[in-house]
């Protein structure tokens, strides 16, 4: 979903375009479409009976979808946990692939008026659909030291969460924290020091975005369903940018591809249950071309596996979605 505020770049494009493996009428769903950067071009490899249903939660994003004005396309206001609701509102019973571009997009960082950055000034939102739950002022406001200080460290892997924490709360009785440009000078009289590069109110900005927006959980409630709906053969493509969304894609992954073996019982393996997913090659990264091009595109890390002709069983459900927290 990462683009610049002037041209469309969707990271890793090619590599995710032959991931998908891609059939002129086959349907497809990109649930992140964030600017349409990856829609567009698996629209332009469609013939007139293929189908992309384009699925964001942030308003602005449907908006932009349904300005491309293409009979082939779908788009549809929703989160990912909603995914199997959305296929069967669309009649969609098999997807052909599906690719999940993960994180905030580029247009979310770049307007200050949603409150992501803190290079530029604005209301301190964090939303990724703002009619949506509490903002992160809002959060704020209210949430306990010790659950401030838990998210910072868990979401962004912030070692002096505690001491950022504690700012937070003797900042908020004096007046109320309303914009990110109050957070990040606050983050900053509060850490010590920082990797060379690296602004003090990174990870704090990055764990309040992942908090405010449920972002691992929707991945983890995703993931279970987009299985459940692909069609034998279709491929899933996941694009992540964070170590902690790619944990859980990496070790759902490798959990629904590997069969599920009754316990205490021996078992022939001829008998062996079949599993839902077959892992396509190794997690790819953007070439250093790429990067030269969009340095935002660094962390990207692309994971594709394919649907096998095994049954879905509903009955597993419960495993495949707790995979990711072994």
């Amino acid at each position: 979903m990462h683009t610049t505020a002037f041209a469309h770049r969707p990271v890793l494009l090619e590599e995710t375009l032959a991931a998908l493996a891609l059939r002129p009428d086959g349907v497809y769903v990109d649930a992140t479409f964030g600017r349409g950067g990856h829609a567009r071009a698996v629209l332009a490899r469609l013939g007139p009976r293929g189908r992309l249903i384009a699925i964001d939660r942030d308003p602005a994003a449907v908006a932009a979808a349904q300005a491309l004005g293409d009979p082939r396309l779908l788009a549809v206001h929703a989160a990912m946990r909603s995914l199997a609701a959305t296929l069967d509102a669309a009649g969609v019973q098999g997807a052909d692939g599906m690719l999940f571009d993960l994180g905030v997009s580029s247009p979310q960082l770049d307007d200050p008026a949603r409150g992501f950055s803190f290079r530029a000034d604005g209301p301190l939102d964090m939303r990724m659909d703002p009619s949506y739950g509490d903002s992160a002022a809002q959060w704020l406001a209210t949430a306990a030291e010790p659950e401030i200080r838990e998210v910072i460290r868990d979401y962004g892997e912030e070692r002096f969460a505690k001491q950022i924490a504690a700012a937070i709360v003797v900042a908020r009785a004096s007046e109320p924290i309303r914009t990110t440009r109050q957070l990040a000078d606050l983050v900053g009289s509060a850490v010590r020091t920082r990797e060379p590069g690296q602004d003090p109110a990174t990870r704090t900005f990055q764990a309040l975005r992942i908090f405010v927006n449920r972002e691992l959980e929707e991945v983890s409630l995703m993931l279970p369903q987009a299985v459940a709906r692909l069609a034998a053969g279709g491929r899933l493509a996941v694009i992540s940018f964070h170590s902690l969304e790619d944990r859980i894609v990496k070790r759902f992954f490798a959990g629904a591809a590997r069969p599920e073996l009754p316990a205490d019982l021996p078992i022939r393996a001829s008998e062996m249950p079949a599993p839902l997913l077959r892992l396509v090659g190794r997690a790819q990264r953007p070439s250093a071309a790429e990067l030269a091009e969009n340095p935002r595109a660094r962390s990207a890390l692309l994971r594709v596996a394919e649907r096998t002709a095994a049954p879905f069983d509903a009955a597993a459900l419960p495993r495949l979605e707790a995979a990711w927290r072994k």
